[in-house]
């Protein structure tokens, strides 16, 4: 029960998952956020269950279109935490336009109200949502699931290491009642469990996504105290959601690069009709072959001098 208590409370503050009532008292909120990141486990096994299901992996007659798609995962996140981390992101695009000080900043996260910056920032996040995962297959999820753990592993890693921006609040009750050297060291073990997976994933999946998460984790830092002091509740809610639309577009980019660039692969709607035709590589069924130029590119380029430049020929021919 010491540490049942502190999971049903961290699953029932940040995530709509039904859980049962019990007693939120200082001795069972002291390891909170140590299971802060088991709903990103949750989230990610959700959005890879049904990314597969939508992508007629499961049941071979349900196919969706790559718009269905995007939609149902770009929600599901939403549906799963409530809306909560969402909020944060819009009262922090609220007080980050307003360029006023910092007190006025502050005094904006904590006002209810919607403003402009709060609108136009949700609706270019959601836009963008459901461009990345327009472009995102289902060979990826296992890969883009993991961010949904290490956003949550570094959004408690930074509640209990960064400032607070305030005397009172969410952060702060976290900061004064929790074991932060338990908080802290468990925040490292997802880390460390979430690398080894991606490394049996991908181990260039797993250097990429990290360098990227340890971007955003020190755009975080920079900006929350530059801009505010310290970390407020919503600006931990607006941190998990850039780091995870960081981590999604880096999958999706790589993958959008390797067709545009590489790949010759069927729609799998339509085995006659290619994504791709102009590929280096032709997937042929069960394998990769190489087209007819790509032995040509390899000559050429093996006589390129260094730092050669190309030189575009037309003809009317």
């Amino acid at each position: 029960m010491k540490f049942l208590e502190p999971m049903i409370i961290a699953f029932s503050m940040y995530s709509k998952i039904p859980m049962p009532r019990i007693e939120w008292n200082k001795e069972n909120m002291k390891y909170t956020m140590c299971f802060f990141p088991l709903i990103g486990v949750v989230t990610g096994a959700i959005i890879y269950l049904a990314g597969m299901f939508l992508d007629g992996n499961i049941f071979s007659k349900v196919h969706s279109g790559r718009l269905m798609f995007a939609a149902v995962m770009t929600l599901i996140p939403v549906f799963v935490s409530g809306g909560i981390h969402l909020d944060g992101f819009m009262d922090t695009m609220d007080a980050l336009g307003s360029w006023g000080d910092k007190e006025k900043k502050l005094e904006i996260l904590k006002d209810s109200h919607n403003g402009a910056f709060a609108v136009i920032g949700i609706c270019c996040y959601f836009t963008g949502s459901l461009g990345v995962w327009s472009e995102i297959r289902t060979e990826m999820l296992p890969v883009v699931a993991a961010g949904y753990v290490i956003s949550r592993a570094l959004s408690g890693l930074a509640v209990v290491t960064f400032p607070a921006a305030r005397g009172n609040g969410l952060v702060k009750t976290f900061q004064d009642g929790a074991q932060k050297k338990a908080v802290r060291f468990t925040m490292i073990v997802y880390l460390i469990l979430a690398a080894g997976y991606l490394y049996i994933c991908s181990p260039v999946g797993m250097v990429v996504l990290l360098i990227i998460a340890g971007a955003v984790f020190g755009y975080y830092y920079r900006m929350s105290r530059k801009q505010f002091g310290g970390v407020t509740g919503d600006l931990a809610g607006y941190f998990l959601q850039i780091c995870e639309m960081a981590l999604a577009a880096v999958n999706a980019g790589v993958y959008a690069m390797a067709l545009w660039t590489f790949v010759d692969v069927p729609n799998p709607r339509d085995l006659q009709y290619r994504l791709n035709k102009w590929g280096l590589l032709r997937w042929d069924d069960t394998d990769y072959g190489a087209r007819d130029w790509l032995y040509a590119y390899g000559l050429l380029v093996r006589y390129f001098r260094k730092n050669s430049k190309p030189l575009t020929i037309s003809s009317d021919c």
